[in-house]
């Protein structure tokens, strides 16, 4: 294993490999092509509304990729085309997402929208700390009828539980 980590990395990129083409050489260097959200819109509709898209647009709604997955593809595509800028994109997002549904719904094709809750955790890291927080939020509260002894035995409960980085030293 140790063997592994001394190997040199040969597949790294190398440093100013960026720098190699010329400035603006780039579709993502150059001024966008549609500047407004209405200009970037009238470049999407009659894309969307096209018989050739919208059956590979049902085609991958049925697989089940989400509605949002999708739009964004589509829009961070055209962002990287020249199309237009990140900023668009992000302006375009929800009217890119309802036009999709509308079309998977008039196709009565059954969609995720990629906006509902799961019900279950992914296993991430992020939910896995939340979920974590949210356990330690919900500690017993102390009802009138407490005794002096069972406060001071949380207290001290606390206390040892306090671990972390910017837990109080004892």
């Amino acid at each position: 294993m140790a063997d592994i980590m001394m190997q040199p990395k040969l597949d790294a990129p190398i440093p100013g490999h960026s720098l190699t083409k010329e400035l603006g050489s780039r579709p993502w260097q150059q001024p966008a092509q549609y500047t407004t959200v209405e200009d970037a819109l009238d470049y999407y509709i009659p894309r969307l509304e096209s018989d050739e898209v919208s059956q590979q647009l049902l085609d991958v709604l049925e697989m089940g990729i989400p509605v949002t997955t999708v739009a964004n593809t589509m829009q961070l595509g055209s962002v990287m085309e020249g199309k237009h800028s990140v900023d668009v994109g992000m302006l375009i997002l929800p009217v890119l997402v309802e036009l999709i549904m509308l079309i998977a719904d008039s196709a009565g094709i059954e969609y995720t929208t990629g906006l509902e809750k799961d019900k279950k955790m992914r296993s991430s890291t992020i939910d896995m700390a939340i979920s974590k927080f949210k356990e330690q939020k919900d500690e017993p509260e102390l009802d009138e009828g407490d005794s002096e002894q069972t406060i001071e035995e949380m207290k001290k409960a606390a206390d040892e539980r306090a671990t972390g980085l910017m837990s109080r030293s004892k």
